[in-house]
């Protein structure tokens, strides 16, 4: 593995490491380009800290023929003397780190739109090797590439590969391994920059110079699959609607698959309970058997019973996402957009919200205004990810009937939209926009099934990195304020306890981050011991007891009683805790129990009450430390942390109260 480099050094020191080659990967949007990245570096990419550079990059070290190879993944973009924050963070990368080798990825069935940006490249004098991926949909549009001639006249070898069909990446290697061998002392940073800023535009003339002969594009393409279906699926009159039916269709296959896969999960953590669990605690006292047992256990068997239903869903969001059509989804929704002040790119990344909000809201950047960037960061986090999608389920599953189940789903994936558009009627004025809209529509599409399970996999496995330390952490945590009467807070141990916790949450390097910059942190700390030990009432209940009475007069006009208030609470820090919490504070750990005590202590308006307060409150703490990172504005973090929290009570409180007066309670 390449070590990271030390952000406290300065960037001047900062050069290659000796005997190590770095090669910079960088392309436009939706060619592969790390798809291709993952390919040559396997599983050993990491987030590395690049300092002058304001976003961390991924990067990976690799062994090609005995010798050290970094590759860095760049971002996305159009157009090396671009403006947009992407090409900004291209240009900076290469105006701050020497690099040997650049790897330009290209789509092959889009060449004559896409070969401005290797000659910008060529015009800077660095070293590169050309790789025109998608080469069998270009094959199949009749287009033709003699990748010799092309090479000749770009003076840069050229490639063709299949990222879907895996065809020839032996040869890229190779080419890398042969233009890695040529040892050319890299461009010094500071010069790079003189030529970037020196260098003239690529003409029209050039482009054409370089494509005659080399690149044969039929006169006209004949009618696809594509063009078919764009006639029916772009529809001005039922488009729209075909979309809205298709996702829709996607939750009841989740449903429909996912819910029998569930019942295998739970007879597989209540088989383990008996068998492994429940013997090794016995000899254990009361206090720590019910912590392990009823505690973490509890709440982390009753994740686990939703696995199955969130792979399902990241397995059929894989598909829709490879297939093209969420870029056909952004540019049949940018008309209607425009009027509530953004665009289908804003489109396109609330439905990626659907997935995690933290990715989407990273992807704000390819946006040149601020606005525009700070308006879509606002309306992300109103998307449904799969963290909540859990919850959801798992509320519904036990409220309501399984034929109505997604349809009470799909309604709260509409009342995301429909709160995104109204905070973009609201905001429109505040956050102007004059960005045009510009967005290629790749042809259809069906990923290989290969590729369907490792995007899920890949989707799964961070959703789990990332949640279980927060899951342990919050029925821990859950666990010890439902359990533990009020007046027995150590303030002191309590302090010393937090850091430790936000380790266990989120690695040790948060930790001396933590130490270091703590002092809000610590503010917060001081200020909840201080409420947990003055909470008012009887001194022989719980905290959590104390904590959902004494937040019942907010929440009670949304119908949502003392221990859902509990798990919303603690769903502060990430929506993952809020079904193992619920497993907690009713002490039980078969969800199936947790899921009748709901059942009979809850209606299903005060279900679905609680399923719109959880959707639109304050997203998880990973979520808002990315909006203040995205942002650069504490302000603006502020803004969309309270804006949630009000929206959420507004919505929640008119629903159930508007049932209340209709006799539905």
């Amino acid at each position: 593995m390449a070590h990271c480099h030390d952000s406290s050094s300065g960037i001047a020191s900062l050069t290659s490491q000796p005997g190590v080659k770095r090669v910079a990967v960088m392309g436009m949007p939706n060619v592969g380009k790390s798809t291709l990245f993952n390919r040559i570096t396997g599983a050993g990419a990491f987030v590395g800290n690049w300092p002058g550079v304001t976003v961390d990059l991924l990067e990976a070290e690799v062994e090609l023929e005995g010798r050290k190879v970094e590759f860095v993944d760049l971002p996305g973009i159009y157009d090396l003397e671009g403006y947009s924050e992407d090409e900004r963070v291209v240009q900076s990368f290469f105006e701050t780190y020497p690099v040997d080798l650049v790897l330009v990825i290209l789509n092959a069935a889009q060449i004559d739109r896409q070969i401005r940006l290797p000659l910008q490249v060529k015009a800077l004098g660095i070293p590169a090797v050309v790789i025109l991926n998608m080469a069998d949909e270009a094959k199949h549009f009749g287009i033709t590439i003699d990748e010799h001639k092309l090479a000749d006249k770009l003076e840069m070898p050229v490639v063709l590969v299949s990222a879907k069909y895996g065809s020839g990446y032996a040869i890229a290697i190779r080419k890398i391994i042969q233009e890695l061998a040529e040892e050319r002392v890299p461009i010094a940073p500071t010069q790079l920059k003189r030529q970037i800023e020196a260098h003239p535009s690529i003409s029209e003339l050039q482009i054409r110079e370089i494509l005659e002969e080399s690149v044969e594009m039929p006169s006209r393409l004949f009618k696809t699959v594509t063009e078919r279906l764009d006639a029916v699926l772009l529809h001005p009159v039922i488009g729209l609607p075909l979309f809205f039916l298709s996702i829709y269709l996607m939750f009841e296959f989740v449903w429909l698959v996912g819910l029998p896969l569930q019942d295998v999960a739970d007879a597989i953590t209540g088989w383990l309970q008996e068998v492994v669990i429940a013997p090794v605690t016995v000899n254990l006292s009361e206090f720590w058997r019910g912590f392990l047992v009823d505690g973490i256990y509890g709440g982390l068997a009753t994740v686990a019973s939703f696995i199955p239903l969130v792979i399902t869903f990241f397995f059929m969001m894989a598909i829709v996402e490879d297939s093209g059509y969420f870029s056909r989804a952004a540019y049949m929704m940018d008309s209607l957009m425009y009027r509530f002040g953004m665009d289908g790119r804003s489109f396109v990344l609330l439905i990626m919200g659907f997935g995690c909000n933290i990715p989407p809201i990273m992807g704000t950047r390819v946006m040149r205004s601020r606005a525009l960037r700070l308006l879509t960061i606002l309306i992300i986090p109103f998307a449904l990810c799969s963290a909540r999608l859990t919850v959801f389920v798992f509320i519904i599953d036990a409220l309501f009937d399984r034929t109505w189940g997604p349809l009470v789903l799909f309604s709260l994936y509409l009342f995301s939209f429909l709160v995104a558009l109204l905070t973009g009627l609201l905001m429109k004025r505040q956050f102007q926009n004059r960005e045009p809209f510009v967005i290629e529509l790749p042809p259809y599409r069906f990923p290989t099934l290969q590729q369907i399970f490792l995007r899920g996999w890949g989707e799964l496995k961070h959703f789990l990195q990332r949640a279980t330390g927060f899951i342990t952490a919050g029925v821990a945590g859950v666990w010890l304020l439902s359990n533990l009467p009020q007046g027995t807070a150590n303030p002191v141990g309590m302090l010393v306890i937090t850091p430790l916790l936000v380790g266990m949450v989120t690695g040790w390097d948060a930790v001396k981050a933590f130490l270091q910059r703590a002092g809000g942190l610590i503010a917060i700390g001081v200020l909840g011991v201080w409420l947990l030990t003055h909470l008012p009432g009887n001194d022989n209940v719980s905290y959590a007891t104390r904590i959902g009475e004494f937040f019942a007069p907010i929440l009670n006009p949304a119908g949502i009683p003392k221990e859902l208030t509990i798990a919303l609470l603690f769903g502060f820090i990430a929506k993952e805790i809020l079904v193992g919490s619920l497993a907690t504070i009713y002490n039980l750990t078969d969800p199936n129990a947790v899921q009748a005590t709901l059942a009979q202590t809850i209606s299903p308006i005060q279900a679905y009450s609680f399923m719109l307060f959880c959707l639109l409150y304050t997203p998880c703490l990973a979520t808002v430390a990315t909006i203040r990172s995205e942002s650069k504005s504490i302000r603006f973090t502020f803004l969309s942390v309270t804006y949630g929290l009000i929206w959420a009570w507004v919505v929640s409180t008119l629903f159930y109260q508007g049932a209340r007066l209709l006799g539905l309670s």
